[in-house]
C-alpha cells in the first residue's frame, strides 16, 4: 500500500492500457541467456514460445491526455498476425474505453520507438487508407529514430518497421519531434531531453534496442517513473546481462542497464514493465548476486 499527501497542484492521473497478448519465441527474447535459466522465470510452451502483455500507459496530465506507445494495432493480414499468436480479451480501444476515455480525447502519443508491437496501433485504415488513429493528437518521435525507421533501418530490424504504421503521421501533418540536441551513443542514458509542449515528462534516449528509443519519465503522486519500453521489456530482464535477444547492439544495451541501474538502484525510482504479463512495475535493489527487483506492484495499487 502506498500512500501520498494530495495537493491542489496534482492533477496527474495514471491509468494501465493492456492492447493484448501475444508470443514470441523464448530464445529469441532472451537471447544469449540459457533456456535452463531463462525457462525457470518465463516458462515455454510446446513449440518454444512465451507470452508477453502489450501494455502501454496513459497519462491524464491537466488537459492533455497522453498515451504511451499503441500495441500491434488492428491493420495486419491473418497471416502476418499468425506469427505472433494474439489472444486475451483487453485491446487500445477497450482498454482507453474502461477508464472513461475515447480514442479522440488523446491529445498526444508518445511512441518510444517504431517497431510494429509499439507502434501499430498509431494508424488505423480509413477508406483503405491508413490513417491516423488518434485524429486529435500530436504523435512524438525523434528525428534520430525517424530517419532509421523510414529507411528501413537494417536487415535485421527491417521487417519490425512498417511503413504503414510509420509514413501516414508524417502525410497527416501530425508528426512532432523531440530535439535531442548534444546527445550521443556514449551519453547511456545519463542525459534527459523535454520539450514545453509536455511540461510534465522527461526522456531518456536508449539505442541498444534500436536507435533514438525514448523512455518517458514522469513523477506521479509523489513517485518517479520510468516507461522502460524494451530496454527492460519484463522484470526477467531486470539483472543487467538479461539483454534482449533483438537488440540490435547488445554491448550499449549493457552500458544503458548499467546507468538505469546507477540511477534507480536503492531509491523509490519505479520502472514500468511494457512487455511482463504479470508484473507492471517495481523498485530495484542490489544483492550480492547483482541488480534485482525490490518492490513489485500494479499502478492501480498506488
Amino acid at each position: 500500500m502506498f500512500f501520498y499527501v494530495f495537493t491542489k497542484t496534482e492533477y496527474m492521473q495514471l491509468y494501465t492500457i493492456d492492447t493484448g497478448l501475444f508470443k514470441l519465441d523464448g530464445g529469441a527474447m532472451f537471447g544469449s541467456v540459457p533456456k535452463s535459466l531463462w525457462n525457470k522465470l518465463h516458462p515455454a510452451d510446446a513449440n518454444n514460445m512465451c507470452t508477453w502483455a502489450s501494455r502501454s500507459i496513459l497519462i491524464e496530465d491537466g488537459s492533455q491526455l497522453i498515451l504511451i506507445d499503441n500495441g500491434i494495432g488492428t491493420k495486419e493480414t491473418e497471416k502476418f498476425l499468425s506469427h505472433y499468436y494474439l489472444h486475451g480479451d483487453d485491446s487500445l480501444s477497450g482498454s482507453i474505453k474502461k477508464h472513461g476515455f475515447h480514442e479522440d480525447d488523446i491529445t498526444d502519443v508518445i511512441l518510444t520507438h517504431f517497431h510494429f508491437d509499439h507502434c501499430g496501433g498509431s494508424t488505423i485504415t480509413k477508406d483503405g487508407k491508413p490513417c491516423p488513429t488518434f485524429k486529435n493528437a500530436r504523435y512524438w518521435t525523434n528525428e534520430l529514430q525517424w530517419q532509421h525507421a523510414t529507411t528501413g533501418g537494417n536487415d535485421f530490424e527491417r521487417p519490425s518497421f512498417l511503413q504503414h504504421n510509420i509514413l501516414p503521421l508524417q502525410q497527416h501533418n501530425v508528426l512532432n519531434f523531440l530535439s535531442l540536441e548534444g546527445y550521443s551513443t556514449k551519453t547511456h542514458l545519463s542525459m534527459s531531453f523535454t520539450d514545453k509542449r509536455l511540461p510534465n515528462i522527461k526522456f531518456r534516449i536508449a539505442s541498444g534496442h534500436t536507435i533514438g528509443m525514448m523512455l518517458p519519465e514522469f513523477t506521479y503522486k509523489g513517485m518517479h517513473f520510468i516507461f522502460c519500453a524494451d530496454l527492460v521489456p519484463s522484470i526477467n530482464f531486470v539483472p543487467i546481462r538479461y539483454v534482449c535477444g533483438y537488440d540490435t547492439q547488445i554491448l550499449q544495451s549493457l552500458q544503458e542497464k548499467k546507468q538505469l541501474a546507477q540511477d534507480y538502484v536503492g531509491t523509490d525510482k519505479v520502472l514500468i514493465f511494457q512487455h511482463d504479463p504479470f508484473n507492471e512495475c517495481c523498485t530495484l535493489k542490489s544483492t550480492d548476486k547483482g541488480v534485482v527487483a525490490d518492490k513489485i506492484f500494479k499502478i492501480a495499487d498506488i
